[in-house]
C-alpha cells in the first residue's frame, strides 16, 4: 500500500483528497503546513507528497525534498505557465492547476506513482556490528543481544540511517523531533547524539557512523 502525505493550508480540500486517496486503498496522511509536513516526512516517510502550494513559496518543495526523496505533486490555483514551470524546476515532479477533476486527480497520482521506482526502504540497516531494524524499532548486537535506544533516540536516528551520506541540518532534525519552536535548541541534540554513540559506536569518542559535521549537521556513514 502506497504511503500519501497530503500538505496544504484549506481544511475542506485536505480532507476531501484524505478521503478519495483512502476510498483507493493508499494509505494516507496530512500535514496543515510545511513544519509539520518536515515532521511526517522525516519520520513516516511517504511515497508521495501532494502539496498544495501557494506560489511563489517555492523553497517549501526543497524542505519536503530534504527530508523526503520521493516525489511530490503540485497543486496550486495560480496556471500561468511560466510557473508551471517554476515549479517543476524547483523540483515537483508533476503540476495540477486548481480546480481539477478529481479523476484527474487520481490518475496523475497513479502515473507518478507507476513511474517512481520502489522506495525499497530498507528494514535492516548495518551499524557497525549491529543491526538496526526500522521496522521493528530493534537493534541487536552479534550475539543477539537488544540495545535499548528512546524514543527521541529513535526519531533521531532514523532520518539519519533512511539517507547515508547525505547531510542532515541541525535545524532540520531539531525540527523534526521537538517542533519548530526548538529550531536553535542544538545542544538537545548533542546530548542525544552522544547517547547514541554510546550505544551504537564501538568507539564514542571517535565516531565512525553517526557524524558530526561543525556548525553544519550530522550524517550517517555506513
Amino acid at each position: 500500500m502506497s504511503r500519501i502525505l497530503v500538505v496544504g493550508v484549506e481544511p475542506q480540500l485536505r480532507r476531501a483528497l484524505r478521503l478519495t486517496l483512502q476510498a483507493q486503498h493508499y494509505d494516507v496522511r496530512t500535514a496543515p503546513d510545511p513544519t509539520q509536513a518536515l515532521t511526517q516526512a522525516a519520520t513516516w516517510h511517504p511515497d508521495l507528497v501532494v502539496l498544495d502550494l501557494d506560489l511563489p513559496d517555492l523553497d517549501v518543495i526543497a524542505g519536503v525534498h530534504g527530508w523526503s526523496h520521493r516525489p511530490i505533486i503540485v497543486l496550486s490555483a495560480q496556471a500561468e505557465p511560466h510557473e508551471e514551470v517554476a515549479v517543476l524546476d524547483a523540483g515537483a515532479d508533476d503540476y495540477i492547476a486548481k480546480p481539477f477533476g478529481i479523476d484527474e486527480f487520481l490518475a496523475r497520482v497513479r502515473a507518478v506513482i507507476r513511474r517512481t521506482p520502489d522506495s525499497g526502504r530498507p528494514s535492516i540497516i548495518a551499524v557497525g556490528e549491529l543491526r538496526v531494524d526500522l521496522a521493528r524499532k530493534t537493534v541487536t548486537d552479534p550475539r543477539g543481544e537488544m540495545v535499548h535506544l528512546t524514543p527521541i533516540e529513535w526519531a533521531i536516528l532514523e532520518p539519519l540511517l533512511r539517507s547515508p551520506r547525505t547531510l542532515i541540518e541541525r535545524k532540520q532534525l531539531l525540527t523534526a523531533v521537538w517542533g519548530p519552536g526548538h529550531a536553535t535548541d542544538t545542544h538537545y541534540l548533542r546530548i542525544y547524539l552522544a547517547s547514541l554513540r554510546h550505544k551504537l559506536e564501538p568507539n564514542p569518542s571517535r565516531p565512525r557512523h553517526l557524524i558530526t559535521e561543525p556548525g553544519m549537521g550530522y550524517r550517517f556513514e555506513p
